[in-house]
């Protein structure tokens, strides 16, 4: 195997991810979302199987058994018993707009940017081993394909550092297809579609090779025969299950939900409750199947290599070992994709956290450094992702170099799953406990990653450090792995300290202080409650009075209207409301709804629980968190107000009094009100009489505006006086009184109206005029086109008159030639009659060639379409030039196909037949290939392919001229020039286009785009002809020749009476009759135009007067569809001249033939 097969099938595959990618992502732009999104999204869940599942698993299960299987059980667990779990996760998420497990921490915490930060850093600290197992990965499997063919010191310069060039290149992926936009809670659909794609081509890799163990290297009794019998393999498959078995389930069970790629592929892309329910069986079958093969790979591997290769390696051995490179380039290719997947995902989810929790917020604290609105947001979002990306990679990159190649795959994936799993407690305890807040969130998992940096990162990063032995300050009982003298597995002695360390300092240091408001607000939203959603609502006793609760509506609605409306609520409801009585769920209810009218629902519900907290907790805070949410609703309105100060409308506001409650600056600036008059409490009637006093309206505008004004709805137009402007005031009514009012400037409107309106009613004056100067230029066109069409009916009929006088004496003279031929074949004059005829050929190629195209240019030629099997027409085409094909020392290949075409069989046949004649005639060495793709819609394509000598670009449309050859064809085949003109015309009658693509020198592709038929029955084959017996044996048989031209009757005569054959010649059918009283002819051969009448009718008044079954055929220059329907209505044949010997002497064989078959 060459080293650049192993870099093209890398780039290849890479390339055709970028392609999925890219698909993805296009169906989305367009809105496309397909129906198996379900399944694609339970495939891409699979990009939790790495390297470590391709290459580790089959390494633990050599050294451990079956212990490889722990870190899928866990994922089975929560998928199976566990799935209101993970709907609960991504209900949670998509309601609080979270985009990473950072984001969905700090969110359950109070929206605590520090919880969220630590969470990142941590992120970060786990990930990176994980990242450097992927390149660890990529890099060992490229050295492992090259060590089997050439030496390590021999490599090109690529693979010395593989590892850097794919971190770069996958780097570049993520980028490009998971930084599109900064949105981060927007669906990355073709980098989701490209992770599912990747799950199948890695399960279909590793099945390709255990398949081949298992049926191929042994059969499956012969492994199981073997393993039994190996004390290798019985040592490493009868280890029990010990406790790194169970440390790995938990953390297995962990990272399924917290790792960051986990996170991000089965919450924030996750589209419909049915994508979970299908991932519930399809994720866990999918880990079934991908760890079928693990524990027969690992047995062969041990019988083959032994203690020669790395178990991790075996996948990619084995088949090297004994030869079978091309599956050893499948295994590579799947470990890639493995690898891939994980490194693309992960660096997009930390390239998220890194951005939003990190970079951001301190970039957002200094304001200085970002001017608002003089900058793009979404670029500098957008830049920090992707510069993360790269540095996130590259920090994988280094701790691979760093930690050195020594360390198990497993070993630095376990690794991993430690350190993301310090995000538990805090998740699991916050998804069941209100109690714990952002404090002990900090705490715990501070304390949880510093235990799991000693026990377990130290050990894998230093292993020979004295410290391991020695213990922290030379103390024994402070060993990293024999921590408090606790004699466990490593793995497990390291995760239980660090989650017990964690949980511990979680609960403690959320008990040393209260939530704050804002925590249990957001705890409150994670927890379950036993109650519904308005809960807070329901109870009877709300700790709240009367009082507060009007004070709090009315600092949003105002005193007066608040007490009016609770006096109408007490009255209706016959309550006492004194400000002293404690608020039940009623006054609640109606103040929610009450307040919800003026500042929304949302609002309203966010505004009272924060009043019903005051009773929980610190009153200080719930008051300061009142105080923000008044702050953002106030904000909120000055941004309506900004919003609708940039609108082009005019826009008020009047209460049930028609006095000012809200407006516009273009209100003031279209009525031209001074700043007095746009105050709130303006009355409309002020406004009007500014208007009126500025000269704007009259006395009489004044009085009609306020009554159609107030009875709303209403439209008004009116005309300003002293500006000019006119004006459009429409009214709306407000629910409870009063009414909107919006001005429109109308003055540009009007004005294009009217001149609209003046350009309607000379509209038809100009139309009648330019309608008789239409009328004339067609009368004009159709005499022109009458002109043309008679000079083009007077050419054709030229060239037929014309073509079938040369054609007379040309058929003469073939005739004449082909006799001496024949007569005189050892006579030294031979050569010379065969060159003689050779030019008559070619005559007869150019009258026929010119005859074809003026038929074709006047119409003449119609298709007749019809539904038949496009193979048998091939298949003749192929018989036809298999002998010019095999002269030439050329490959002639037609692809089988079981296309059935609507076409007309004869016309697409000559187009096809005169294609693949030049490809043919234009290919010195090398194939012509014809074969069938299907097309667009119901088409097909029918490409006729060759190696020759090729056309310049430049002249691939001048190739369908009239005598157009090129130069490098005249020297290489003779020819006409006329044969793609035919072409070209043909494909227009059928309507079948014709495209071509040729490189100079290499070849040229001709397309023809067929419509195909797909729903009809069995196409009838034509059935073979009758074969002749005696086959062109002539001897004895009577010919009437019936031709009103001499010497055409002379050369017959010779012709025939070469061949054996009895002759009667005649002019006509009145001169042949006598000479036929005394015997009747075998045969007739009749001219079709004759003297008197045309020979179809001479032959049937002979057949009606001497013999019905006469066989005749009919001679003729002819070629009209007309001609040949009604001889094929009388059963007659058709040669056409000039008239080739071969042909005639085949058709009156075939007809003694059957007439002795008759018989």
């Amino acid at each position: 195997m060459q080293s650049w097969i192993i870099v093209i099938a890398a780039i290849v595959y890479l390339l055709v991810l970028f392609a999925v990618a890219h698909l993805g992502d296009r169906r989305s732009a367009e809105g496309r979302t397909p129906g198996s999104r379900p399944g694609v999204y339970a495939l891409s869940l699979a990009v939790y199987c790495t390297s470590w599942t391709f290459l580790g698993s089959v390494g633990v299960a050599a050294r451990d058994g079956f212990s490889f299987l722990a870190i899928y059980i866990g994922p089975i667990i929560v998928f199976l018993f566990m799935p209101r779990l993970v709907e609960r996760v991504i209900r949670l998420a998509k309601a609080e707009k979270i985009t990473t497990i950072a984001d969905f921490l700090g969110a359950r915490y109070g929206k605590s940017t520090p919880v969220a930060a630590l969470a990142t850093v941590i992120a970060l600290i786990g990930a990176v081993p994980y990242i450097a197992l992927q390149l660890k990965a990529v890099s060992t499997s490229v050295a492992t394909l090259l060590s089997y063919y050439r030496p390590q010191a021999d490599l090109p310069p690529f693979f010395a550092d593989s590892a850097l060039f794919i971190a770069l290149l996958l780097g570049i992926f993520a980028i490009l297809f998971g930084t599109r936009h900064a949105d981060a809670t927007e669906h990355q659909d073709g980098l989701v579609l490209a992770i599912a794609m990747e799950s199948i081509v890695k399960l279909a890799a590793f099945a390709a090779v255990g398949l081949w163990v298992c049926f191929g290297l042994f059969s499956p009794a012969e492994l199981y025969a073997a393993a039994t019998t190996s004390p290798e393999i019985t040592e490493a498959f009868s280890h029990g299950v010990g406790g790194n078995f169970f440390a790995a389930l938990l953390l297995s069970g962990f990272a399924i939900l917290l790792l960051p790629r986990q996170f991000h592929m089965t919450v924030v892309e996750n589209r419909t409750r049915e994508e979970v329910r299908r991932a519930r069986w399809l994720f866990p079958l999918y880990l079934v199947a991908i760890n079928l093969f693990v524990a027969p790979i690992a047995a062969a591997g041990i019988l083959k290599l032994g203690g020669q290769v790395d178990g991790d390696l075996y996948v990619l051995s084995l088949p090297l070992a004994h030869g079978n490179d091309t599956l050893a380039v499948i295994a590579f290719l799947g470990s890639l994709s493995a690898a891939t997947a994980m490194l693309i995902v992960a660096s997009v989810a930390l390239s998220i956290m890194v951005s939003n929790d990190l970079v951001l917020p301190v970039l957002l604290k200094r304001r200085d450094r970002i001017v608002m609105g003089d900058r793009d947001a979404t670029r500098l979002i957008l830049a920090v992702r992707r510069s993360a990306i790269l540095a996130i990679v590259f920090c994988g990159y280094v701790y691979y170099r760093l930690a050195g190649s020594g360390t198990a795959l497993a070993s630095i994936g376990l690794l991993s799953f430690a350190a993301i799993a310090q995000f538990a407690p805090a998740f699991f305890l916050g998804l069941a406990w209100r109690g714990a807040n952002a404090r002990g969130a900090k705490a715990g998992m501070i304390a949880g990653t510093l235990i799991w940096a000693y026990t377990l990162l130290m050990p894998a990063v230093l292993p020979d450090a004295a410290l391991l032995r020695d213990g922290l300050f030379g103390i024994a009982t402070l060993r990293p792995q024999a921590l408090f003298g606790l004699d466990l597995d490593p793995l497990l002695h390291g995760t239980l300290l660090s989650l017990a360390a964690n949980t511990f300092c979680l609960v403690a240091f959320s008990l040393s202080r209260l939530p704050s408001a804002r925590e249990r607000i957001q705890a409150s939203i994670f927890v379950r409650q036993d109650v519904g959603a308005t809960a807070g609502f329901r109870k009877t006793r709300t700790g709240v009075s009367v009082g507060e609760v009007k004070a709090t509506v009315a600092r949003y609605l105002g005193a007066e209207r608040t007490e009016r409306s609770f006096a109408s609520f007490a009255a209706s409801e016959q309550l006492p409301l004194a400000d002293s009585t404690e608020a039940d769920n009623r006054v609640i209810g109606f103040s929610e709804q009450l307040l919800g009218s003026a500042i929304g629902s949302a609002s309203s519900r966010l505004v009272l629980s924060l009043l019903l907290q005051r009773h929980k907790g610190s009153s200080r805070s719930a008051l300061r968190l009142l105080d923000d949410a008044s702050e953002a609703l106030q904000y909120n309105r000055d941004i309506l107000r900004l919003a609708l100060d940039q609108v082009d409308q005019g826009l008020a506001v009047f209460d049930q009094d028609f006095c000012l409650t809200f407006w516009n600056r273009q209100l003031r600036d279209l009525l031209d009100l001074p700043p007095q008059v746009g105050q709130v409490g303006t009355p409309l009637t002020a406004v009007l009489d500014q208007m009126r006093l500025s000269g704007e309206i009259d006395d009489d505008e004044h009085a009609r505006s306020f009554d159609v004004l107030t009875q709303s709805p209403a439209l008004r137009q009116i005309t300003l006086q002293r500006s000019g402007r006119i004006i459009e005031i429409r009214t709306h009514p407000m629910p409870e009184g009063g009414l909107v009012l919006t001005v429109s400037d109308m003055t540009e409107r009007v004005k294009h109206a009217a001149a609209l309106h003046e350009m309607n009613e000379t509209l038809e004056d100009r139309v009648r005029r330019r309608t008789t100067e239409l009328v004339s230029a067609n009368a004009a066109l159709a005499e022109a086109r009458q002109v043309a069409d008679a000079a083009n009916i007077g050419k054709t009929r030229f060239l037929a008159a014309a073509g079938h006088d040369i054609l007379q004496p040309l058929n003469a003279a073939k005739l004449y030639a082909a006799a001496l031929q024949e007569r005189h074949a050892n006579l030294p004059g031979t050569a010379l009659a065969a060159n003689i005829n050779s030019s008559l050929e070619s005559v007869e190629a150019i009258l026929g060639a010119v005859l074809d195209i003026s038929r074709l240019d006047a119409g003449g030629m119609v298709s007749k379409l019809d539904d038949f099997a496009l193979e048998p027409l091939l298949q003749q085409i192929r018989t036809d030039l298999a002998p010019l094909a095999e002269e030439k020392g050329v490959s002639l290949r037609f692809v089988p196909t079981s296309a059935t075409v609507r076409s007309d069989r004869n016309l697409l046949r000559r187009l096809l037949q005169n294609l693949v004649s030049n490809a043919v005639k234009y290919t010195r060495e090398g194939k012509v290939v014809v074969g069938v793709r299907h097309g667009k819609g119901r088409k097909i394509d029918i490409e006729i392919i060759d190696s020759g000598i090729g056309i310049p670009e430049h002249q691939l449309k001048t190739i369908f001229q009239e005598f157009t050859r090129l130069d490098e064809g005249t020297r290489t085949a003779q020819g006409l020039g006329l044969g793609l003109s035919i072409v070209e015309r043909i494909a227009h009658v059928l309507d079948h286009p014709v495209a071509v693509r040729s490189v100079h020198g290499r070849g040229t592709r001709f397309r023809v785009t067929v419509p195909v038929r797909r729903d009809i029955g069995p196409v009838l084959t034509v059935a073979p002809p009758v074969r002749v017996h005696r086959a062109l044996q002539l001897d004895g048989m009577r010919v009437l020749v019936i031709d009103n031209d001499a010497a055409i009757r002379s050369a017959m005569a010779e012709l025939l009476t070469g061949w054996g054959c009895s002759v009667v010649l005649a002019g006509s059918l009145p001169e042949a009759l006598p000479q036929l009283s005394a015997r009747v002819p075998d045969i007739a051969l009749v001219d079709y135009h004759l003297d008197e009448g045309d020979g179809l009718d001479a032959i049937a008044l002979l057949r009606w007067r001497i013999d019905p079954a006469l066989p005749a055929i009919l001679i003729t220059a002819e070629r009209s569809p007309e001609v040949r329907d009604h001889a094929a209505s009388l059963g007659v044949d058709i040669l056409t001249k000039p008239l080739k010997p071969a042909s005639l002497r085949a058709a009156m064989a075939q007809h003694r033939g059957r007439r002795e078959a008759a018989e």
